[in-house]
């Protein structure tokens, strides 16, 4: 994938994970600038997602850890728990917002 790719495919995913979350029925707050998403729940505590142009990758901060993922066959996955993009932010944001939360990008 080459940087116009790269750009183009993280430019579409944060869209899209910004519109899942405006979606949901659930207070979080979203703070977009320069290729970094941040999602703040009511706790305080926070998700941030980046874009890692070296490594071509999208980086998931989180309170249970950090997580990069890469593009492959379409989707992002991420590296180390093999979870696709939009199954880790479901599972990250239902264990830091303390409900349920299914992303669908």
């Amino acid at each position: 994938m080459n940087d116009t790719d790269f750009n183009t495919a993280v430019d579409a995913t944060l869209l899209a994970i910004e519109d899942a979350i405006e979606d949901l029925d659930i207070d979080i707050d979203l703070e977009s600038a320069g290729g970094i998403l941040t999602l703040t729940f009511e706790n305080g505590s926070k998700v941030i997602i980046n874009r890692q142009g070296p490594t071509k990758e999208i980086w998931v901060a989180a309170r249970s850890g950090g997580f990069h993922c890469g593009h492959r066959d379409g989707e992002w996955m991420c590296n180390t728990t093999k979870e696709t993009l939009p199954a880790l932010l479901s599972r990250v944001c239902s264990e830091q917002a303390g409900e349920a939360i299914t992303l669908t990008l």
